[in-house]
């Protein structure tokens, strides 16, 4: 007898958010260990931009390739197969000899990690109706601050009791247990053998018909392009991406620069504002229900009101040049953390709430294009200014971007009152 599991849907959750920590371990192993490398191989600020840029191009160019790959191979294999790419090509960072073998092995693990975010958020509409979903995106959002916050830590460990190599080699093993865990594990719901029927029917249930419905016809990627509810969330995307990019790339080298902080402070204080950025995953997936309750809005403008919050509480950040301490910084970053993440999920939700289930990994995957694209420009830009003009004006750059996202988000984004869950193309 098949045994049946209650709440089935958040152990699948669960299972998305591990493969999201361990990805975002990978990514952000290179920041901790650029201040290594600045001895090793004499890297320099505009070398290592080089070597972000290189993972955030790639990462930009394979977004809707991705996307169009998962929602052609299904989520199962699709993720699995990506997973096990990016695995192996971390641990080739590990016989990386200068800037340009970084540039290029970083290049091709952020080629493969491109599938990360449309694979989280297919296999969420896949699992949650569309009351449970910013909830869900909240948590497996989660696993890209867990996986920066247990990165400089983890990381420095891996550096100081054995070599930098090392690092890489024990961050892409993780992952690539995970991947075969994944592709041994997940199954959609209808096809899940350990699903109660109850669960099953209260899924399907609340999903859009675009979502519940197996035979729905697919948009053409050209056509997704062209609607207005895509550009109202690819252009605040854009917009706000670049401060994420920078706390995950940048933070470790700024405190290094800006005060001196060694190895083990870094370890010490760099994984604080992932932690807060922890906590705007989960609170910000929770500020939706809570704004569709307490004020009536529609699930759409729930979304769009989570993304002003976090707009606002950007502004922090761009303080920082006004105080000396590092501490102060590092209390500053923590709330532009908690800010990008609570935004950033309610942004990555919306692509779930108006695309439909054989369109949303490549509807995200386009939006996550322009994401990376600005990610990519801003990272060349702190690596060109960073040691002329230094990190605050940069700072203030990305508060602005991300009030502007907000903006652009409410004047953009246009869904019909009377359904805000399925639009007209």
């Amino acid at each position: 007898m098949i045994k049946r599991i209650k709440g089935l849907r958040w152990y699948m959750i669960a299972l998305v958010t591990v493969g999201t920590i361990l990805g975002y371990l990978t990514r952000n192993s290179m920041a901790v260990v650029a201040p290594v490398l600045n001895d090793v191989m004499g890297l320099t600020t505009q070398q290592y931009s080089y070597v972000v840029a290189a993972y955030s191009a790639c990462y930009t160019i394979m977004q809707p390739v991705a996307g169009y790959v998962l929602d052609l191979l299904g989520t199962r294999l699709g993720y699995a197969i990506f997973a096990i790419l990016w695995s192996l090509f971390c641990i080739g960072t590990a016989f990386s000899g200068s800037w340009i073998g970084l540039a290029f092995m970083r290049g091709a693990v952020g080629a493969t990690e491109a599938a990360m975010i449309p694979a989280g958020l297919k296999a969420t509409s896949e699992w949650f109706p569309a009351k449970e979903r910013s909830i869900a995106v909240g948590w497996f959002n989660l696993g890209s601050s867990i996986g920066a916050m247990i990165a400089p830590p983890l990381v420095a460990w891996a550096v100081l009791f054995h070599s930098w190599q090392w690092a890489f080699v024990l961050c892409g093993l993780l992952s690539l247990v995970w991947g075969l865990f994944w592709f041994w594990l997940y199954r959609h719901p209808t096809e899940q053998k350990h699903l109660s029927d109850e669960e099953r029917k209260y899924i399907l249930s609340g999903q859009e018909a675009g979502h519940s419905e197996s035979n729905t016809k697919k948009m053409p990627a050209k056509d997704i392009v062209r609607t207005r509810r895509f550009w109202g969330i690819a252009i605040p995307r854009f917009l706000a991406e670049p401060a994420w990019g920078t706390f995950n790339a940048w933070i470790p080298l700024f405190m290094f620069t800006a005060y001196g902080f060694d190895l083990k402070q870094i370890a010490i204080f760099a994984w604080m504002p992932m932690l807060f950025a922890d906590l705007g995953c989960v609170l910000g997936g929770y500020m939706s229900p809570f704004f569709q309750k307490h004020f009536n809005m529609s699930l759409v403008n729930s979304r769009k009101m989570v993304v002003t919050v976090g707009g606002v509480l950007m502004i922090a950040p761009g303080l920082i040049g006004l105080f000396s301490s590092p501490y102060v910084a590092i209390f500053l970053f923590c709330i532009g953390g908690f800010a990008h993440q609570a935004l950033s999920g309610a942004l990555i939700t919306l692509s779930s709430d108006v695309f439909g289930r054989n369109e949303v990994a490549t509807a995200n995957g386009f939006t996550g294009m322009a994401a990376w694209l600005a990610s990519t420009i801003f990272a060349l830009i702190v690596g060109a200014l960073a040691d002329t003009v230094g990190f605050s004006p940069l700072f203030v750059i990305l508060s602005c971007l991300d009030l502007l996202a907000a903006v652009a988000v409410w004047t953009i984004l246009k869904v019909p009152a009377e359904n805000n869950l399925v639009v007209e193309h």
